[in-house]
């Protein structure tokens, strides 16, 4: 079937188009419902159906012969360490943590919260969760206390798993003490915590609460997959929005397997036996759907990389591990790819290692720049695909598909476009009332009802925002929050966020979430984060900072301060590319903050000043401060 054919049947024959790639699933019971509406007026697929992830992505392999082949590597150049792990020791392994997490009360429907950097142990958390039914909510390691308290608070973890320290390239980072201080300031309390002893650095244990992960699973023998039903929750992920405070999307058991196993074979064209890599953090969807739970679905071997793309130890480190584990298709973010090409622009060190096995390279979670995508392609001489997708999504919208599903015959890529909707996805671009637009006119791009498998069901305990964020907009879509047009040939061309979230190297942070920070200095008066432009990350934040009158630090001293305090309240990720002291901020006369207009400004965009402004002078004011400002 060529791929115009599944995009008519996957629009015309919903139904029938879902039940056939469901038909690849081992379910423990089949579903006869495969699509039906909830109470809550959302989509449920496969309701009556039973299955269990953690079986799916370990155990099965198991039985089909497989146990022998590698599912798992871990390659850590931060701290020298590497290690393989096949389908049967992996499977050992999570049965024994499911026994672990057991016998301390979690159930199915617990909440269990992951707070741990790129080792093997949080693959083996998250998929043991998987196994007793319970709901894992990783969180970047990267996040600092105060972030971990708001999402402890909201998902109300029974356990709490956690590892001694992160590194950094050469900086061991304590996760303990964030964890701790993340526990006092939150108002629940996990009745334990699980922690993984790294050797780098040994945490201190509270008596009572803290349980040694090695100490328990030395007695620990394993218990099997309990069967869930397709509706019941996988896991939570945090994503940004732009109240500052985090949207728990939730995600089910049974569409998001038979989407995953539908992405590695259809956009990924991965079969089991191959090696999959995609080079990003568990903490973000991307580590969830393709380290995780889509390559070991679909029997593929998948790697844990703790490092970075340069200086672990040089830009040749990805070219490393793709020769090395003869990885056949690799997915970054454009960030990534930026970075080598910025320390190594020749390519030299990519002469060093053998590609031969490395078949494409995908890239997600930011626009992929046409520069970027050209020096990719003239260098590795492979297709580079960039495609789109989001947290709420859990899987790709839009790709470069493969012309026809019995072959691996790519259509044709564009420079800035992220190719064509995926079958599932009814993609449109609307104007500001509901209307669709033609080709090349940008707009909002929507997705008409109903969403395909495995994309979110709800905002944890927050229908109210689920709907309002997503829903009430355009009724009958779901609105992407993303602006885009479709070209004359059917290519999408996603332009960037329609609302205030930022990304930073392929990480979607809040501005709202820094402008708290920095308005919770006693000097400031009121604030504003732009995103801005940056060649290397994509966008970097940018603030600007009104005082207050009285104030007796100087500016260098408060800018000091403020930048520290972001750090401090958000985490590294959130490092201000800038911040400069103003008298004033541009708004409208209700008193809106035009920070679309001083992203104008900054990138030297032609402005649109709205007819709603309150005092145009403004601009006038800050054009000089915000000129030759780049990322």
């Amino acid at each position: 079937m060529s791929f115009k054919e599944q995009q008519e049947k996957a629009k015309d024959s919903t139904e029938a188009y879902w039940l056939e790639q469901s038909e690849l699933v081992s379910w423990s019971k089949a579903p006869e419902t495969i699509l039906s509406t909830n109470e809550n007026g959302w989509t449920d697929w496969y309701a009556d159906g039973e299955l269990n992830s953690s079986y799916l992505a370990l155990d099965y392999h198991v039985e089909q012969g497989r146990g022998e082949q590698t599912a798992l590597i871990y390659d850590s150049p931060v701290s020298g360490s590497k290690q393989k792990f096949t389908f049967l020791e992996l499977t050992e392994l999570v049965a024994k943590f499911a026994e672990v997490l057991q016998k301390q009360q979690v159930v199915k429907g617990d909440r269990v919260l992951i707070y741990m950097p790129m080792i093997p142990q949080a693959v083996i958390a998250m998929l043991a969760c998987a196994r007793i039914g319970a709901v894992h909510s990783v969180v970047f390691g990267g996040f600092a206390a105060k972030e971990l308290a708001i999402r402890i608070d909201d998902a109300e973890p029974k356990v709490i798993v956690s590892a001694s320290c992160g590194i950094e390239i050469a900086k061991v980072i304590p996760y303990k003490p964030l964890l701790d201080n993340a526990i006092e300031i939150a108002t629940h309390k996990p009745s334990s915590c699980i922690v993984y002893q790294r050797e780098q650095l040994t945490a201190d244990m509270i008596s009572g609460r803290d349980q040694d992960w090695e100490t328990q699973m030395s007695s620990a023998k394993g218990i099997a997959a309990v069967s869930v039903k397709s509706t019941d929750p996988l896991y939570i992920l945090y994503t940004s929005g732009t109240t500052g405070k985090p949207k728990g999307v939730v995600r089910d058991h049974g569409g998001h397997a038979v989407a995953m196993l539908y992405s590695m074979k259809n956009i990924y064209g991965m079969k089991a036996g191959d090696t999959f890599w995609a080079a990003s953090d568990v903490g973000w969807v991307v580590g969830h759907s393709f380290i995780v739970y889509g390559p070991l679905l679909a029997g593929c071997s998948t790697i844990v990389y703790e490092g970075k793309p340069v200086r672990t130890p040089d830009a040749g480190a990805f070219w490393r591990v793709c020769e090395e584990y003869k990885v056949n298709a690799l997915f970054s973010a454009p960030t990534a790819f930026r970075a080598i090409a910025k320390e190594d622009p020749d390519a030299a060190l990519m002469e060093n290692y053998d590609l031969s096995h490395l078949k494409r390279l995908y890239l997600a979670g930011e626009r992929l720049d046409p520069s970027t995508y050209h020096w990719l392609k003239e260098k590795t001489q492979i297709p580079v695909i960039d495609h789109w997708w989001q947290t709420e999504t859990g899987w790709s919208i839009a790709s470069t598909p493969f012309a026809d599903a019995s072959t691996q015959e790519l259509m044709a890529t564009k420079a800035g476009s992220s190719g064509f909707p995926v079958p599932g996805y009814n993609v449109e671009i609307l104007d500001a009332y509901g209307v669709a637009l033609p080709a090349n006119q940008q707009g909002t791009v929507a997705i008409k009802l109903p969403m395909p498998p495995g994309c979110l069901t709800t905002v944890y305990k927050d229908e109210k925002r689920f709907k309002e964020s997503y829903l009430l907009t355009h009724p009958g879509y779901y609105v992407t929050g993303d602006g885009g047009y479709f070209d004359e040939d059917g290519y999408l061309f996603i332009m960037g966020r329609t609302d205030d979230v930022i990304n930073v190297a392929g990480h979607r942070l809040s501005t709202g979430e820094m402008e708290e920070s920095i308005s919770g200095h006693s000097a400031v008066a009121e604030c504003a984060v732009v995103g801005i432009n940056d060649s290397l990350k994509g966008q970097v934040p940018f603030g600007l900072v009104v005082i207050k009158n009285g104030v007796t630090l100087s500016d260098d001293e408060l800018i000091s301060e403020l930048k520290t305090k972001v750090r401090s309240d958000i985490g590294a990720i959130a490092s201000l590319k800038a911040l400069i002291i103003v008298e004033r901020l541009p708004k409208t006369r209700s008193g809106k903050i035009l920070r679309k207009t001083l992203r104008q400004m900054i990138d030297g965009q032609k402005i649109d000043i709205p007819s709603t402004i309150e005092d145009p002078q403004v601009l006038e004011e800050l054009t000089p401060r915000l000129t030759n400002i780049t990322g």
